[in-house]
């Protein structure tokens, strides 16, 4: 009897770790923070390393399914970013334009003012910011990964 359990325990690790080996490994992360709130999300397109073509940055800089944070223009806004893709230069989109110079920085600070700001391109009372992840190369066009974020005016 106990032979079986044994047998039937490694027989189902076995099988565990065959699940696992199987499963796609996460996209890097990144975090959005305001004040003591923040959301974090695994890449919207890419992530792995591979340059996205300008047709799927495109589409991906469509997609509305993205996670959304208020922000009083008072406040900071934190953006960071998980140290690989520090590694390979990020910078900050807003509503599809570049914001900030490329860094290989994990976080980044702008004021929240900025996002709802029309001299900056902002339209409303919320903004698409999407950190764009590049290929390594200091001032590179070129994106390996994109995380969107909406950013919510707080009234």
């Amino acid at each position: 009897m106990r032979r079986r359990r044994a047998v039937a325990a490694a027989g189902a690790v076995s099988a565990g770790l065959l699940l696992l080996s199987a499963c796609d490994q996460p996209t890097p992360m990144s975090t959005v923070t305001v004040g003591s709130s923040s959301v974090s999300s695994e890449a919207t397109c890419g992530g792995e390393d591979k340059v996205l073509t300008t047709a799927e940055i495109q589409k991906c800089l469509q997609d509305k399914d993205v996670d959304t944070i208020t922000v009083d223009p008072d406040e900071t806004v934190r953006i960071g970013v998980d140290p690989e893709v520090a590694d390979k230069r990020w910078t900050i989109l807003m509503n599809g334009q570049q914001l900030t110079d490329d860094s290989n920085k994990t976080y980044r600070t702008v004021p929240g003012s900025v996002f709802f700001n029309a001299q900056y391109g902002a339209q409303g009372d919320s903004t698409l910011v999407t950190v764009k992840a590049g290929d390594g190369k200091d001032d590179s066009d070129k994106a390996t990964g994109l995380w969107s974020f909406k950013l919510k005016k707080d009234d």
